[in-house]
């Protein structure tokens, strides 16, 4: 005999604003599965009173450990290309679509042609110990309509390597994207080779979607894409496991970790 799947919950009617052509399934638990329209139709949530959502500007974002400023040739293209090559060599550049920079001519030329631009619009990381730039990032593949941005081009020096401002710098962009401009989704896209991009991603809070196959042709290669991404919904959890991280109490006199931000998050998700 041919086992059948048990039929779906009937759709109970929503009112208070829904309107009256709007039902949705509701599980066991009472949490609704799914909403339909006068057709019986699934379709997604309601975004009430949604408008387009500012550009990122040239804002100066300060944390405790570092700060983000607008990406500037006279102050930051030094200084970057000196922290950048105290690496032993270019493995840091692999995975970059542009680099290793021999030259500190060359790569001022290319971050003169990155500030200029808006999209992506580029930040150097400032170490609040020094006031050195140490690295940069970008808000890219900014979709203003629809409230979604990319976190990119990030190029941490090893000045930067397993220390707070790394993980801080991270914070300072998601903080700004969410609470300061209101975006729905914060995406974090990488080569899906690049095993340490991808365990940053999900130590972050990421959320992985999946791989875009042959996405990408850059240094001559192909590129397969790894998607992640936060969302408004579960930035608040996000956000609270962040913050805990990077407070003071977190850290020894010695600035080592108490509690790791997986356990924060953890814990933050279930509160």
């Amino acid at each position: 005999m041919t086992a059948h799947p048990p039929s779906p919950p009937a759709p109970s009617r929503l009112g208070h604003g829904d309107g009256p052509a709007t039902a949705v399934h509701r599980t066991r638990e009472g949490r609704a599965a799914l909403r339909l329209n006068e057709y019986d139709q699934p379709v997604g949530e309601p975004v009430p009173d949604w408008s387009p959502r500012p550009l990122p500007g040239a804002v100066t974002l300060a944390g405790r450990f570092c700060r983000l400023e607008p990406l500037d040739a006279d102050r930051h293209a030094a200084e970057l290309h000196a922290a950048y090559r105290t690496g032993s060599d270019g493995r840091d550049w692999t995975y970059m679509a542009v680099g290793p920079f021999e030259q500190a001519r060359d790569y001022r030329r290319y971050v003169e042609e990155a500030a200029a631009g808006s999209d992506p619009r580029h930040y150097a990381v400032i170490d609040l110990r020094d006031g050195r730039a140490v690295g940069t990032l970008a808000l890219m593949r900014q979709d203003p309509v629809h409230g979604v941005i990319e976190i990119g081009n990030v190029m941490f020096s090893p000045a930067m390597k397993r220390r707070p401002l790394s993980t801080e710098a991270q914070f300072l962009a998601m903080r700004y994207v969410f609470d300061d401009l209101g975006y729905r989704r914060h995406e974090w896209k990488c080569d899906s080779l690049n095993a340490p991009s991808r365990t940053t991603a999900v130590r972050l809070g990421f959320t992985f979607e999946g791989v875009f196959r042959q996405a990408v042709v850059y240094k001559g290669r192909t590129r397969d894409t790894a998607w992640y991404s936060v969302t408004d919904t579960e930035w608040p959890a996000v956000g609270r496991a962040l913050r805990a991280w990077l407070a003071p109490e977190n850290f020894d006199d010695r600035a080592v970790q108490r509690r790791a931000l997986a356990e924060l998050r953890a814990a933050a998700a279930g509160g």
